[in-house]
């Protein structure tokens, strides 16, 4: 625990960890077993009230940065990561909401999801785009009181199941104009709106992370998220610190799942023909403090990051990248040493750490993928901008 945690802080972090023990940890194999979407995680984080993070005071919301996303996520990534994924999108589509929200969005998305009864989630990867989120293909024309979307997304997490999506479109004939897109807010059973296969991934396999194709998709006038073709900026002062921080600390409480699952594992065992326990073999030893030194490294760094980026700092963005890629490579590495740590016993059934070691992959992949962070962490470093 982070010892310069603000007091409000420290007691949202006491009410997510409750959270996680008496109701995430009993589902999580259930979730993860059968790909099932945490809909019991969800509704216990709602009525936690923990749904409106990010929602202001003045609406009912928490009024919480990201600072708190970093240290909800991580209670929660420890006990299940595809519930933290679905909660951390959903914390990630609402800051994108309430940036710019007009006084109709406040009243019909961000109250109702500080009372627990909206959850929103992202709709901007697409298939021909990879890793490139940022330049969407979808395209949107006006069309009456409203606009028509059509194209493809991919990996919406929350798949069919939240009740809101912020969609990313250009503008027909500025598909290749890096410059310009604009977001809107698609609601869950919109007409043309349809969903690809159930997602059946090798990890989080809870999180229902699903492709969909819009068909001549109308949306209200009323669901444009701040102005027509300003996206980039919700890009870099909002989706990807929120985006970064939210990853990040779901990966870390995966890997601090694993720390712990391996450090249980060496105090209770013991070979029958030694009287020592496998927590006395120095060789052990010293594979729990690089696995320990991994874990903080990217907590304190994760911290450090969040801090800066509610403060504005201009130091915030490599912070930012550099949070997201430690915390990544550390879910990969110490899920890897946990579970050689812990033996044969940890592969022989689908327990917590295969499941903290399957979640842990998708973490250099997940867009911004750890190769393109590096790269914009180095040109930033250069004093280059990212792109």
């Amino acid at each position: 625990m982070d010892a310069n945690l603000p007091a409000g802080l420290v007691s949202l972090q006491a009410r997510a960890a409750e959270l996680a023990a008496s109701i995430l940890v009993p589902n999580a194999e259930r979730v993860d077993q059968e790909g099932q979407w945490p809909a019991i995680g969800m509704k216990a984080l709602a009525d936690a009230g923990l749904l409106g993070l990010h929602v202001p005071r003045h609406l009912g919301g928490l009024g919480e940065g990201l600072l708190a996303l970093s240290v909800i996520t991580e209670e929660l990534g420890k006990a299940c990561g595809s519930t933290s994924m679905c909660y951390g999108m959903h914390c990630v589509a609402t800051q994108v909401i309430a940036a710019k929200a007009t006084p109709d969005q406040e009243e019909r998305y961000l109250r109702p999801i500080a009372e627990g009864r909206h959850i929103s989630s992202l709709a901007l990867s697409e298939p021909a785009s990879g890793v490139f989120l940022y330049l969407p293909r979808a395209t949107f024309e006006h069309a009456g009181e409203g606009f028509d979307l059509n194209g493809e997304k991919a990996f919406i997490t929350s798949g069919g199941q939240a009740d809101s999506y912020v969609v990313s479109a250009v503008a027909q004939g500025d598909e290749h104009d890096p410059s310009t897109f604009t977001c809107v807010l698609v609601e869950k059973g919109s007409e043309g709106l349809h969903w690809g296969k159930p997602w059946n991934g090798f990890g989080m396999r809870g999180n229902s992370s699903r492709s969909a194709r819009l068909d001549n998709v109308r949306v209200p006038a009323t669901n444009l998220l701040g102005r027509e073709g300003d996206h980039i900026w919700y890009v870099f002062e909002v989706i990807a610190p929120f985006f970064l921080i939210a990853m990040a600390g779901t990966y870390i409480g995966i890997a601090q799942s694993a720390l712990d699952g391996a450090i249980a594992s060496l105090k209770g065992r013991r070979f029958a023909h030694a009287s020592e326990p496998l927590a006395d073999n120095p060789v052990l030893a010293h594979d729990v403090a690089e696995m320990w030194l991994r874990v903080s490294r990217a907590r304190q760094l994760t911290h450090h990051a969040a801090k800066l980026g509610d403060a504005r700092s201009p130091e915030a963005v490599q912070a930012l990248f550099a949070a997201k890629i430690e915390a990544a490579d550390s879910a990969v590495e110490v899920t890897r040493m946990a579970m050689t740590v812990a033996g044969g016993r940890a592969y022989q059934d689908d327990g917590p750490l295969q499941r903290a070691m399957r979640d842990a992959q998708a973490a250099p992949v997940m867009s911004p993928t750890t190769h393109l962070l590096k790269t914009w962490l180095g040109r930033t470093a250069l004093g280059l901008p990212p792109l």
